[in-house]
């Protein structure tokens, strides 16, 4: 994938990849830290760490099509606050 507004890949970090992945070609770079993470339930793969959300194992925002997931949840979060 290109970089554009919806992926971002950023070699030149140190920390590139944050994750252990496979595929370094389609990590996104473009949620550096998930904006879903005061989220009680965002859906991604996450544990309680003695009573701290550890997001380790989560890939969906560094996922090529995390920027649509994460662009919908908070849009269904709003949605919910409306109501």
């Amino acid at each position: 994938m290109e970089n554009s507004y919806r992926f971002y890949r950023n070699r030149a970090c140190e920390y590139f990849p944050c994750h252990k992945v496979k595929d370094e070609e389609n990590f996104n770079c473009m949620f550096c830290y998930c904006p879903l993470y005061f989220l009680e339930e965002c859906g991604g793969n996450y544990f309680d760490n003695y009573g701290i959300k550890d997001c380790t194992n989560c890939l969906i925002p560094h996922s090529p099509k995390g920027y649509d997931y994460i662009n919908e949840k908070i849009m269904e979060e709003n949605r919910k606050r409306k109501k």
